[in-house]
């Protein structure tokens, strides 16, 4: 039987925090979440709450429970169960597995990181650097906010041991060469550490096919709970001697960087999040977001100044503006009073808006899989009477 073609009004009919009277631009910083995975997340504690490894009912669903998470992140990720890792969020997974890859680095080491970059893949590695007296160095980006490939390869030296940078950028929407920058860092030696949060609602994630080496993103970016999401290639998390308490599992080796008991109902709600996206499918996602996008940037009024490519080739329908004469946080509290939810900042993207001197930051619409033409038709209309 073939398939029957997503729409978005089937898409936003699994959603009753999309019934109440707000347009939901606000992605970039926590989707809304179908009723699926609530459901999941109540019906595990009410029927399977539990810690694992009892012999009684509900700790053998848990169990199962989780290794069913492990299955569903592997699938999501084109990678093995034993190579994934769940934790409270990305940040402090990715705080955790740096601090755990740096424990053999010696004095005058060197991370490239890049201005495209979200915090949380930058302060891990400033912290450890300043704690083993490394050497970070940040690759450029140009005007139209894309990396600069060939200023980032002339920072690659034989002290290179990671270049951190991200899938796509979380404050100007741009999605970067992934697996031209990993092959870049395997020729000098060095890690590709790939920062997948905001590009993860947006497009299909194959860590084979890019080559990473470690990549982190958040199932609350993808439409399920607050959790981080972490995968290692299992010759270098083998390699690595974790942070863990002693009786905690050593197999599969993904799981000994799971410090603590793991938020189990969250997994359920991942599990059910994993299968709304591929209840969409990829195409109608790309398909979706690009036309929206592409009509959000026809329609972008001329008192209204983007920050990022100007097409929707290369990037997502990710877009950072600020308005003539406004303040980006005017912009968005008189876009809230109106019916539309977006952000205003930095957005933790600390380094792109040092470079493009916006130190008010900038307002920020994302576009993602539930919003509607006459969503988009609606916010440009608010910023043309701006």
């Amino acid at each position: 039987m073939a398939r029957v073609l997503t729409t978005v009004e089937a898409v936003r009919e699994r959603f009753s925090a999309l019934r109440q009277p707000l347009a939901f631009f606000d992605g970039p910083g926590g989707t809304q979440v179908p009723d699926s995975v609530i459901d999941a997340i109540s019906e595990y504690l009410r029927e399977s709450n539990a810690n694992i490894g009892a012999p009684y009912g509900t700790s053998q669903r848990t169990d199962a429970l989780v290794d069913r998470s492990h299955e569903a992140a592997a699938d999501f990720l084109n990678a093995t169960t034993e190579e994934v890792a769940f934790g409270p969020n990305m940040t402090t997974l990715n705080f955790a597995l740096t601090r755990t890859a740096g424990r053999e680095w010696a004095a005058g080491d060197e991370i490239v990181c890049t201005k495209l970059d979200h915090d949380g893949n930058v302060a891990p590695w400033i912290e450890l650097a300043r704690d083993r007296d490394l050497v970070v160095k940040f690759a450029e980006i140009d005007d139209e906010c894309r990396l600069d490939i060939d200023h980032l390869q002339s920072l690659l030296s034989d002290r290179t041991r990671v270049v951190a940078f991200p899938y796509a950028s979380n404050a100007v929407g741009t999605v970067t060469p992934v697996a031209e920058i990993a092959a870049l860092a395997h020729e000098a030696g060095a890690l590709a550490w790939v920062d997948a949060v905001h590009y993860a609602p947006h497009g299909p994630i194959d860590v084979q096919e890019i080559g990473a080496d470690v990549l982190v993103c958040s199932p609350y970016k993808f439409f399920g709970p607050h959790m981080g999401l972490a995968f290692g290639r299992t010759e270098l998390l083998e390699s690595f001697r974790p942070y863990k308490v002693r009786p905690s599992a050593n197999e599969p080796v993904g799981r000994r960087f799971e410090t603590g008991t793991s938020q189990h109902e969250l997994l359920a709600g991942f599990v059910a999040a994993v299968e709304h996206i591929q209840w969409m499918g990829w195409d109608y996602v790309l398909e979706h977001e690009h036309t929206l996008g592409q009509r959000f940037l026809e329609g972008l009024p001329d008192n209204c100044e983007l920050y990022g490519i100007r097409t929707m080739e290369g990037r997502v329908p990710t877009f950072a503006f600020n308005v003539a004469g406004r303040r980006p946080e005017e912009v968005a509290v008189q876009l809230g009073d109106a019916g539309y939810a977006v952000w205003h900042g930095n957005y933790y993207a600390v380094e792109i808006f040092d470079r493009l001197g916006l130190p008010d930051g900038a307002v920020r619409v994302g576009i993602c899989s539930y919003n509607t033409a006459d969503e988009v038709d609606g916010l440009l209309g608010e910023l043309r009477r701006l």
